[in-house]
């Protein structure tokens, strides 16, 4: 195994207690008669604190050891979990995936993934562990900073829904019968604050928060609130519209949502069972010619970087769209396999995805689409993955002259995903990272809003 960060003492296992379970469990389901098998053990621990109106709500702290293992009885596959790693709790586990795998029907594309495609190390330092180390008492006066500064920024802010300080540290040893065996431990650290505005008109709620892998990189957290209440406020005086088709700009805060339908849709499993509108688009024109998406797993110090997936499999930064044409899937071993194709490295997930942003700020978005919709907030799961259609409840402001003029709610935005791709007319290089997806504000040329 390499040498990687040590993870912290406060951790319930140590990277070589995790390495000597995990290979005890292999060597429990060779001897059961297992072809094959697969094994994880994680161990975490986290802190979080909330306050509301300067009182603390909650603190919340927990302490998390597992093992998942995955056997494989030629083509028969069966797997069980436990949060018990004693030796008698491991054996016991392992032997009720064998049972489980002796029972379940043949699949012929079940497996390990190909060794040869099998991260064996030298890949480079992620920078992804960072222990906060924030005591109790200090996250308390973090979360009153945070709320107080969202409470200072207008009288009319007369409610908190809480401002909470959070920090989760982890680490994992993956392993299999192949003879691969490695891990790495993380961090995360988060700020986020929301609180209601309140006039004649009615009250208003928004939020905002910073999570990084290192806190040092967090928004401070007075500017976090400052920000949580400068946007409820500005949700004050909201009014319906009228039914229109005219022209979307989803912020940056909520434009990575159009991502999570692209990758749902481009994803090994929305491809097999034949339930995505990118169905047969491979080499096709999916996104406006301006543009780029690229996978980038190796970044330091993001939520999505990795030398590995979840399988093991080696990661590789890679061109995902490019000049609006589709260049490739994110598949793991299995649905590589039922398709026919290869793994890109996606078991688990995308790792970071990063539209190109181009050259306008959100000013000059709004000046660039003059009259439209400015859109801060979703709700609703209305979209259909299998045709592409598109209807979510949105909250945001009515843009006139370039310029934003009041606020917009209980609206309805409508379309279909392959038209609003296409139809993107620019990024903005107000970039903002939200967990494995980095965006801009995203300027869509038409949509039906449907108001009163």
């Amino acid at each position: 195994m390499p040498d990687l960060p040590v993870p912290s003492a406060a951790l319930p296992l140590t990277r070589d207690a995790m390495g000597d379970v995990a290979r005890r469990a292999i060597e429990i389901a060779r001897a059961r008669g297992a072809s094959d098998s697969e094994v994880e053990i994680s161990a975490a621990v986290g802190q979080s604190v909330t306050v509301r109106r300067g009182e603390v709500e909650t603190v919340e702290y927990n302490r998390d050891k597992g093992l998942g293992i995955t056997v494989f009885f030629g083509q028969r596959r069966g797997n069980a979990s436990t949060s018990d790693l004693s030796p008698e709790a491991v054996e016991r586990t392992v032997e009720a995936a064998c049972a489980i795998a002796r029972h379940t029907a043949e699949d012929e594309f079940a497996g390990l993934p190909d060794a040869a495609r099998l991260y064996r190390g030298g890949g480079r330092d992620l920078s992804l562990f960072h222990p906060w180390g924030l005591g109790v008492e200090e996250a308390i006066e973090l979360a009153r900073r945070c709320e107080a500064a969202a409470l200072a920024v207008d009288k009319r802010i007369t409610n908190s829904e809480g401002a909470t300080v959070s920090s989760y540290d982890s680490d994992f040893v993956l392993a299999n019968s192949l003879g691969f065996c490695d891990g790495f431990a993380s961090s995360k650290a988060s700020v986020s604050c929301s609180v209601v505005a309140e006039d004649k008109g009615g009250m208003q709620r928004d939020y905002w928060y910073t999570s990084q892998r290192d806190a040092a990189k967090l928004e401070a957290a007075d500017d976090v609130g400052r920000i949580a209440g400068q946007r409820a406020v500005a949700r004050l005086g909201g009014r319906r519209m009228a039914t229109a088709e005219m022209p979307v700009l989803f912020e940056a805060n909520i434009a990575g949502s159009l991502l999570s339908h692209f990758v749902s849709a481009a994803s090994g499993s929305s491809l097999y069972r034949r339930s995505s509108f990118l169905l047969d688009r491979l080499g096709t024109q999916v996104f406006a010619p301006q543009v780029d998406i690229f996978e980038d797993p190796h970044l330091p110090g993001e939520m999505a970087s990795a030398n590995f997936d979840a399988e093991g499999v080696a990661t590789a930064p890679r061109a995902i769209v490019e000049a609006g044409v589709l260049k490739g899937w994110f598949l793991s071993t299995y649905s590589a396999r039922k398709l026919g194709l290869e793994t890109s490295g996606n078991a688990g997930g995308n790792h970071n995805l990063i539209v190109r942003p181009g050259e306008l700020d959100l000013d000059g978005l709004l000046k660039k689409m003059g009259r439209g919709f400015l859109v801060t907030e979703l709700m609703g799961q209305g979209v259909n993955p299998v045709t592409g259609d598109y209807s979510r409840g949105a909250a945001g402001f009515w843009v006139e002259g370039g310029v934003v003029r009041h606020a917009i709610e209980e609206v309805t935005i409508a379309g279909n995903l392959l038209d609003m791709f296409l139809g993107i007319q620019a990024v903005g290089r107000d970039v903002l990272v939200r967990g494995s997806k980095q965006s801009g504000s995203i300027l869509i040329e038409r949509m039906t809003i449907a108001g009163d």
